[in-house]
């Protein structure tokens, strides 16, 4: 059993590595903590980001993990603005960038994700911007100003929840994805359609099969600086623009870990607890790969649930308490009036069931593998996700009729559908 003093360093001060700090206090470790980002800000929440935050329903405050006093309040020495540069297992050391060495007796790996950035000419002209980080949004507000023409490059959330903000405060966007589908790397193509036509009918524009070629400056007598003026598709068609935001996905931070012989792949190699093949090691968030309970196979999960989760596990094992219960993962986004929740996890459904009536929403998917539920995509539809994650958690068989009839109550979907798990015992979807 590990013992709850010592040196926890921790690399990484977002979600995931807040939440293993403060778990760790609650589970009475006793030792030192030591928790460092590479932001100058503490620890707080990147969802609202391209979100509330972006629209300027709530300010800097708003996205914190809790009080910046209460780090100290914890005994968590928080170290802002501190870049990791090396890790020497041998010694257990952590080298920084300004020369510093700490000693650890536990290190967690919490170093997130960063942007994938446009490799494209004009990439680096002045107007062409990305969301990650509370900067990044500061630096974008001026350009959702009433009038602005904001090209978004990407249809994934983050591309199409800053385009909400955009349309909704007056801007004039215009998403341009690679693919045929929006969401096609997340989501199946009944809920694409849905977003694509849920976009166009507030005023988005969208073009889809739209590889960017290059991206243009202003030009002219009066011209000045290289300021980003238009998109230039693969097709020929140019987009005219006030600036460009960049929204093509994130690769993880594992140089750090690869760098000391750590086990990677996409992401940090982590057993059940977070544990890497270094057993004094653990890395969580954004930045590991650990193998899904639900599907069966190694996964990289970027969110805010999983952060939590991992960063708890990692604190519980570091203590020597036992594992916790694996949660079903979820996610959400808010678009608009729209607010998907999706539980489980889309990739070996073989049927996708539609749950809608008349209006745009509440609309839910439902997604089965040989008649097990996997996943479900619930827009406006709370009862529906609620009542998803929890068949899910029982691997449950709805009937794909009920499913379908929104005049069929979940909660009496639910019911013999769990019973039939009982009866029956636990029935696995195959991996995805």
């Amino acid at each position: 059993m590990d013992s709850k003093d010592g040196t926890v360093i921790i690399l990484g001060a977002g979600q995931a590595g807040g939440q293993c700090a403060a778990s760790l206090r609650r589970l009475g470790y006793t030792g030192r903590i030591v928790l460092s980002g590479e932001e100058a800000h503490p620890p707080y929440q990147r969802p609202p980001l391209s979100k509330t935050y972006l629209s300027g329903e709530i300010d800097e405050s708003r996205l914190w993990l809790q009080p910046p006093e209460t780090w100290a309040e914890q005994q968590v020495e928080l170290r802002l603005s501190c870049r990791a540069k090396r890790i020497d297992r041998d010694r257990q050391l952590v080298i920084f960038a300004d020369g510093r060495e700490e000693a650890y007796s536990h290190l967690v790996l919490a170093t997130g994700a960063r942007v994938r950035t446009l490799p494209v000419p004009g990439a680096d002209l002045d107007g062409v911007r990305y969301l990650r980080s509370i900067a990044d949004v500061d630096a974008l507000r001026a350009d959702f100003a009433p009038g602005k023409r904001i090209a978004i490059i990407g249809g994934g959330y983050i591309g199409l929840e800053a385009a909400s903000v955009a349309s909704k405060l007056g801007a004039k966007p215009v998403v341009i994805e690679a693919m045929d589908r929006l969401l096609a790397r997340v989501a199946v193509p009944e809920v694409s359609e849905f977003y694509r036509a849920a976009h166009d009918t507030r005023g988005v524009s969208i073009r889809l099969n739209a590889q960017v070629a290059a991206l243009k400056p202003k030009s002219g007598l009066f011209s000045r600086g290289k300021s980003v003026a238009k998109v230039e598709l693969g097709n020929g068609e140019t987009i005219a623009c006030d600036s460009v935001l960049v929204g093509i996905g994130v690769v993880p931070n594992v140089e750090l870990a690869a760098a000391c012989g750590l086990a990677t792949g996409n992401g940090i190699v982590v057993d059940e607890v977070c544990r890497t093949n270094d057993p004094d090691i653990y890395a969580i968030g954004d930045c590991a790969e650990q193998e899904n309970w639900l599907t069966g196979s190694r996964l990289r999960l970027e969110s805010v649930p999983n952060a939590l989760d991992q960063g708890k596990r990692a604190a519980g094992a570091i203590c020597g308490d036992a594992a916790p219960k694996r949660e079903v993962p979820w996610f959400w986004s808010d678009q608009f009036d729209l607010r998907l929740q999706t539980a489980g996890l889309i990739g070996a459904q073989d049927t996708t069931i539609t749950r809608a009536g008349e209006d745009e929403t509440p609309r839910s998917f439902f997604h089965l593998a040989d008649g097990v539920l996997i996943a479900a995509d619930c827009i406006n539809d709370p009862h529906s996700f609620m009542a998803a994650k929890m068949m899910l958690q029982k691997r449950a068989r709805p009937d794909p009729a009920a499913l379908a009839d929104p005049d069929v109550a979940m909660k009496d979907v639910m019911k013999p559908a769990q019973a039939t798990v009982r009866a029956c015992g636990h029935q696995s979807p195959r991996p995805g």
